[in-house]
């Protein structure tokens, strides 16, 4: 953020402070007042030029430390009671009504006003206080009389038709605004539109829908994908909302210190949803979720940076201006990038704390904000409780924001970093706003922890960047995902292989593919065995059998996080295609052949390659017949530890074969526990194949897999 915003963000929290502390609001003050010293911070360290900056920057402080025995003292206020509390549901209900009532959804208005009603009439007569009876009785009179007149608009139908058909831009209630006491506001609203980043109609195929649906039970929750129509979720009701999934998992830090579940108007009498979005306000406490914490510090600096709603807008309820906003009936709903889409979490307010009444999970300074301990509520939901196991902030900022993650392993072991390159992209990116940056500790000493001011294995938001004319000095350590086997694979058949086409312009392009790897379980996430890459050929989108033939194009390294960014950078103009191989350590796929062969090599047919006359001729020996012309691909599996190939002989051809006829092809070199022959056409006839290990008196048992276009007969003739 450069130094004139900070500046101006310092005026505008300063200005509040001030406001707040002149009216007796001290706690609010304090929140202030040190947001105005932060800015001025960071105003500072990017060149403010401001006059006796530092002198301003103690003046806060020096107020924040005044204050706080200030707000020690300060009587507090005594937290509402049940009426009051069920006076603003009552009138949350209300404002629900209104909203439906302006969309035309009349029967779901009349529910809202109905319910309204009750809970008003039911509240009028558990309290004496004649000032609240006078709100809850206006309110109660003034839903009933517009759900009377929804009834009737309803109960005649071509009035309606005519009314609508003369006036189709005109809402058709007509009634007054409840006064000074409710500011609810009466004017006819346009419905919010449908942001960008949320899914609308979009289209997914057979096959993509039925990988969503097995991967949206996540730790035993089903966790649709987020769609337009939830944008119509119910979230006002007479009593207040208790999530249906039950309470969270607590860690066993927060178990040692748990008193109770709260609710926000436990706590404080003023709970809102956000006062300001700020980086510098959320607070980490016992929950080992430090990744996350950072990734929503990042999100919220780049939104008060860039003023474009990154964070706040996938917290819902949302009033007309899209702002989220505080629910007294405790449903939230907030929407999470999870295995491949954004997808709808809710969950109620009730949150831990310990005998004191501090909160157990992240929250903001200022104790009325909500958006923080909410937001990482969704995420720990999802993620299976507060006992989560942990995660990266490449995991995380993908969650929050649905922005590519791309992961850059800083370490000497990594001969593809170059630290100047490196800084240069990060530098520029960054200020153009292209980015949002995390970083992570390795494993290290308490020495050296100290030398650089870094905690070992801790996640931290990069909230600025900046070169100075001294020379860069030091090292960066990163927590780095661990790294699989470089060539996990002896066979790539069977793994998920897709053709790509690209036409490049003329200056170049450069294509980013993103692989992520569904998680349905936090077990996962806390032994995180499983590595995956994308490994990228040239081989015209053909399917590719082994690793290593052709040589890949770009191959990638297995780590063991659930995304793998594959960026293939294009210098050429025209057309290029590739075929993308998804690769997953010891991934066993089942795969359905025409015809599968099981055999074995044991004594007397261990008979190893043609180099053994004496031995080879007691190989086994299959003899298939094709009735028609077309391609053929035979693929052989044996034991890992033995190189194996196979010969195809010709014994008979119907007809004249011409140029497509052959005596005999092999599979080629000799392979460890796989090798394939493919035929692009194959003459109808009959064929022998016998299956070798590279030495003799290798036993053990093979498959032989015969897939074909046209029908086939496979049988044994020793």
């Amino acid at each position: 953020m450069d130094a004139t915003t900070l500046e101006l963000d310092a005026v505008k929290f300063a200005q509040l402070a001030v406001q707040r502390d002149q009216s007796g609001r001290y706690q609010e003050a304090v929140f202030y007042y040190k947001e105005a010293a932060q800015a001025l911070i960071y105003a500072g360290m990017a060149g403010s030029n401001l006059e006796n900056i530092q002198e301003k920057i103690n003046e806060y402080l020096e107020r924040v430390q005044a204050l706080h025995s200030a707000v020690q003292s300060q009587k507090t206020d005594p937290l509402k009671s049940k009426q009051q509390l069920d006076l603003e549901r009552a009138h949350f209900l209300v404002t629900q009504a209104f909203d439906e009532d302006d969309k035309g959804n009349a029967e779901e208005a009349i529910e809202l006003y109905t319910e309204a009603v009750e809970l008003c009439l039911k509240t009028a007569t558990e309290t004496s206080e004649a000032s609240l009876q006078s709100k809850l009785k206006q309110l109660a009179r003034q839903a009933l009389d517009r759900a009377e007149a929804l009834k009737e608009s309803m109960s005649k139908p071509s009035q309606k038709e005519k009314s609508t058909a003369a006036k189709p831009n005109q809402p058709v209630r007509t009634f007054f605004p409840l006064g000074p006491d409710f500011s609810l506001n009466d004017k006819p609203q346009t419905i919010r539109a449908v942001q960008a980043s949320e899914s609308q109609g979009q289209r997914y195929t057979a096959e993509e829908i039925e990988v969503l649906r097995k991967t949206s039970k996540i730790n035993g929750i089903e966790y649709v994908p987020f769609m337009s129509v939830d944008l119509r979720e119910r979230f006002a009701f007479p009593m207040p909302f208790s999530d249906k999934c039950g309470k969270l998992p607590l860690s066993p830090k927060q178990k040692a210190m748990f008193a109770k579940w709260v609710r926000p108007d436990d706590i404080t009498n003023n709970p809102t949803m956000i006062y300001t979005v700020s980086s510098f306000s959320i607070k980490q406490t016992i929950v080992s979720d430090c990744s996350f914490v950072a990734s929503l510090a990042i999100s919220a600096a780049y939104e008060r940076r860039y003023n474009k709603k990154l964070i706040t807008s996938i917290i819902y309820p949302q009033n007309k201006k899209g702002e989220p906003e505080y629910n007294p009936c405790g449903k939230y709903m907030v929407k999470l990038h999870i295995n491949g889409v954004p997808r709808k979490v809710i969950i109620d307010d009730q949150l831990p704390v310990d005998h004191s009444g501090e909160l157990l999970c992240s929250y903001s300074n200022n104790k009325n904000e909500l958006w923080v301990s909410l937001i990482e509520k969704a995420y720990m939901k999802v993620m299976g409780g507060y006992d989560f196991p942990g995660s990266n902030s490449n995991i995380d900022l993908h969650a929050l924001t649905g922005w590519i993650p791309e992961r850059i392993a800083m370490h000497s072991d990594n001969q593809a970093f170059n630290k100047d390159s490196t800084f240069r992209m990060l530098y520029q990116r960054f200020h153009k706003g292209d980015v949002l940056i995390t970083t992570a500790t390795g494993v290290m000493s308490e020495e050296e922890g100290e030398k650089w001011g870094l905690v070992p294995t801790h996640a931290y938001a990069v909230l600025d960047i900046r070169e100075y004319k001294k020379p860069r000095k030091g090292e960066i350590s990163t927590w780095d995902a661990k790294q699989g086997p470089v060539k996990d694979a002896y066979s790539l058949a069977n793994n998920p292989q897709y053709k790509l086409e690209v036409q490049c312009p003329q200056g170049g392009a450069a294509v980013w593919v993103l692989l992520s790897r569904h998680i349905t379980d936090k077990d996962d996430f806390a032994h995180n065995r499983e590595f995956i890459t994308m490994v990228v050929y040239k081989t015209d989108g053909k399917k590719v059998y082994y690793p290593a033939d052709p040589p890949p194009y770009i191959d990638g390294i297995r780590i063991n996080s659930p995304h793998y960014l594959t960026k293939i950078k294009l210098t050429s103009p025209g057309s290029h295609t590739f075929t993308l191989v998804v690769s997953q350590y010891e991934k066993q796929n089942t795969i359905h052949y025409t015809i599968r062969v099981n055999g074995q090599w044991k004594g007397h047919s261990a008979g190893g390659c043609g180099n053994f006359r004496d031995t080879y001729k007691n190989n086994p020996i299959y003899q298939f017949q094709l009735d028609k012309n077309g391609p053929l691909l035979i693929e052989l599996r044996g034991p890992r530890q033995y190189s194996v190939g196979f010969e195809l002989v010709t014994v008979s051809t119907v007809g004249d074969p011409g140029s497509y006829g052959f005596h005999k092809k092999s599979s080629g070199d000799y392979r460890c526990g796989f090798c394939y022959l493919e035929v692009e056409n194959t003459f109808a006839g009959v064929y022998n194949i016998i299956p070798t290990t590279f030495l003799p008196q290798q036993e053990g048992p093979f498959f032989l897999d015969f897939n074909s276009t046209t029908p086939l007969k496979v049988s044994q003739l020793q």
